[in-house]
């Protein structure tokens, strides 16, 4: 865990040194992350937000490997087949996982109750869970649980996936290679995890005046 943790607060290192390794197949392990993370619900502990930073810095460096356009094409198609492959699975488990009616956890009002929420917030859920550590991990999962409709999961799955990544990498390509970002790359990467949370810690507390009110 302490490996994980220190790959990610330091990714700008591990990245650089990546691509001195690996060269033109960074790419290949760049789009496996990305797809992992948005198309497993077994591994949301890996990085996105910050990679996708990280990755912008680097692709402005002279000698880099990284073109920032091709990049974030390549990581964009990733983010979108990751979403859709979590949304297939989600809705060819839904009804196995979710058919124990005495079931605490796992049973078919959480079903109905995951679709009933997609149906009324699932676009917006959706490209909000793209800037969510672990939550952009399930929201696509629930979502085929919930049966939401394709088409409309389809729409707010790329257009999310386009403003995910082009705002991050664009992000990075800016700011990367300052001094200060530089020399305080874990401190950036905590600032990004405390902004990504704060959409859903504000739905809370929103949740939360009108349960009082």
């Amino acid at each position: 865990m302490s490996d994980i943790l220190d790959i990610i607060l330091h990714l700008d290192k591990h990245l650089a040194q990546w691509a001195t390794d690996l060269g033109g197949w960074l790419n290949a392990v760049l789009f496996a992350v990305i797809f992992a993370e948005t198309g497993l619900v077994i591994t949301p502990f890996l990085p996105g937000d910050s990679l996708l930073f990280a990755v912008g810095a680097l692709a402005v460096v002279p000698g880099s490997p990284l073109d920032p356009v091709s990049i974030s094409l390549l990581l964009i198609v990733a983010a979108v087949l990751g979403d859709a492959a979590n949304y297939s699975i989600g809705r060819y488990l839904g009804p196995r996982v979710f058919s124990r009616e005495k079931s605490r956890l796992l049973n078919p009002v959480h079903l109905r109750q995951a679709q009933a929420f997609y149906e009324r917030y699932g676009g917006r859920a959706i490209v909000i869970a793209r800037f969510v550590p672990i939550v952009r991990t399930f929201a696509p999962f629930v979502a085929g649980v919930g049966r939401m409709d394709y088409p409309r999961f389809a729409l707010f799955n790329v257009f999310g996936a386009v403003v995910w990544v082009g705002s991050l990498v664009a992000l990075g390509a800016l700011f990367g290679g300052l001094p200060i970002v530089q020399h305080n790359f874990h401190y950036v990467v905590l600032a990004i995890i405390v902004i990504s949370v704060l959409p859903i810690a504000f739905e809370w507390w929103r949740a939360r005046r009108r349960a009082h009110q």
